[in-house]
């Protein structure tokens, strides 16, 4: 059987923690990470299905900052074998995907900040970390969405 590939932006690999609650629904906010994001939305894990169409409320942590995305259920699709879903969320807004892709940034930059630290054997401020990544790294990082 053929699927057809509905995807229409190229995905980008990223795990970060976010919560979410389907709105409408008598459930409390669910703590998930993405499994990936593009420019029109993002997917993560979840410990129980949602519907197709369904409006969801995505809280994306970064240090003290709460950024707060809307989407509509794409598709839920099982993983057996990990035994959780995969819930695709497609962006309402060009706002809420901006956000999304800043909260990626800053969360990348986090880690290249962890990663020269370890390397340099000291610990690299944020704003250095940060010029550094943005000056190596920002202009193909922009063409994975734009």
């Amino acid at each position: 059987m053929e699927t057809r590939e509905r995807r229409h932006f190229m995905r980008h690999p990223v795990n970060f923690p976010l919560t979410y609650k389907v709105v409408g629904s008598h459930g409390t906010e669910e703590r998930s990470k993405t499994l990936n994001i593009s420019r029109g939305g993002l997917l993560f894990s979840a410990r129980r299905p949602a519907r197709e169409l369904s409006k969801v409320m995505i809280k994306i942590p970064f240090r003290d900052k709460v950024y707060t995305v809307k989407g509509r259920v794409a598709h839920c699709k099982v993983n057996v074998d990990k035994k959780f879903y995969e819930i695709g969320v497609s962006f309402y807004s060009l706002s809420d995907a901006f956000k999304t892709r800043l909260v990626e940034q800053l969360y990348l930059i986090g880690e290249f900040r962890d990663i020269k630290s370890r390397q340099l054997g000291k610990e690299v401020p944020i704003e250095e970390a940060a010029k550094e990544w943005i000056r190596r790294y920002s202009r193909s990082f922009s063409k994975l969405y734009w």
